[in-house]
C-alpha cells in the first residue's frame, strides 16, 4: 500500500521550459525599452535557453556570457537579481497540477518534495506555483546540505515524513537523479516522461500527465 508520494520540482511539477521562456521574453522586453538591444527577442531567448542548459548552469554564468556577446545595456549582476526576484512570477505548472495534489491530499497521502537548487529561489518558485500548502516536507539541496542523487536526501526526507521507502513513490523527470536514485533507497521510482532523455533505464512506471500518478496508488 502506498502511503507517501514525493516529487521533484523542475520538469516534474514546474514546467520549467515554458516558465523560462516566459521570463526571458519579459526580461528582454523590459531591457529593450531601456536600452534598445540590437539582437532580436527570438535570438536572445534562444541563446539564453542554450546557455542555461536546462537549468544546470547557474544564471551568473549565463548573464556574463550574454552581456559579452550582445553588449547588453544592463550589467550581469542586475540581470541576475532581476532573475532571482522575478522568475517566480512566470512559473507555470504542468496540466492538472493542483487537481492531482488535491486528490492525493484527500486520500490521506503524505506529500514531500525534493529539489536540487538554491533554497530561497526554489522555494519562491514553489510559492509561485501556489503548491506550498500541499506538502508536509519540502527539502531543497542548498538547505539540506545534500544533493540528489545522494541517497541521504531521500532517506532524510522519508524519516521526516515518518514513511517507509517500500510504501513510497518518487516522481521525477531525471533518469539518474530522480528515478534511479530513489529506487536505490527502496522507493518506487516513477518517471515523468521527458523526450530529452533516453527512455532505456530501469523504472517502476512512467507518466505523461500528472493525474496518471493516481493509478500507481492502487498497486
Amino acid at each position: 500500500m502506498i502511503t507517501t508520494v514525493v516529487f521533484d520540482l523542475d520538469g516534474t511539477l514546474l514546467d520549467r521550459d515554458t516558465s523560462l521562456v516566459h521570463f526571458v521574453q519579459d526580461q528582454y522586453d523590459r531591457l529593450a525599452l531601456h536600452g534598445g538591444l540590437v539582437v532580436g527577442r527570438d535570438e536572445y531567448v534562444r541563446r539564453f535557453v542554450e546557455l542555461d542548459r536546462r537549468g544546470y548552469v547557474w544564471k551568473d554564468q549565463v548573464y556574463r556570457q550574454l552581456t559579452k556577446e550582445f553588449a547588453l545595456p544592463v550589467g550581469w549582476e542586475a540581470l541576475l537579481r532581476d532573475y532571482i526576484s522575478g522568475f517566480q512570477q512566470h512559473c507555470v505548472g504542468f496540466p492538472h497540477l493542483h487537481e492531482m495534489l488535491t486528490y492525493l491530499r484527500s486520500k490521506g497521502i503524505k506529500l514531500g518534495l525534493i529539489s536540487n537548487g538554491y533554497g530561497d529561489f526554489q522555494y519562491s518558485n514553489i510559492r509561485g506555483l501556489g503548491i506550498e500548502p500541499y506538502f508536509d516536507i519540502i527539502a531543497i539541496s542548498e538547505w539540506e546540505g545534500l544533493r540528489k542523487p545522494d541517497p541521504r536526501i531521500f532517506l532524510h526526507t522519508l524519516h521526516r515524513l515518518e514513511s517507509k521507502a517500500e510504501e513510497s513513490i518518487y516522481v521525477g523527470d531525471h533518469p539518474d537523479n530522480d528515478v534511479t536514485a530513489s529506487r536505490r533507497v527502496g522507493m518506487k521510482g516513477i518517471w515523468k516522461r521527458d523526450p530529452y532523455y533516453d527512455q532505456d533505464f530501469a523504472k517502476d512506471g512512467e507518466i505523461t500527465d500528472l493525474l496518471e500518478i493516481i493509478d500507481y496508488l492502487k498497486n
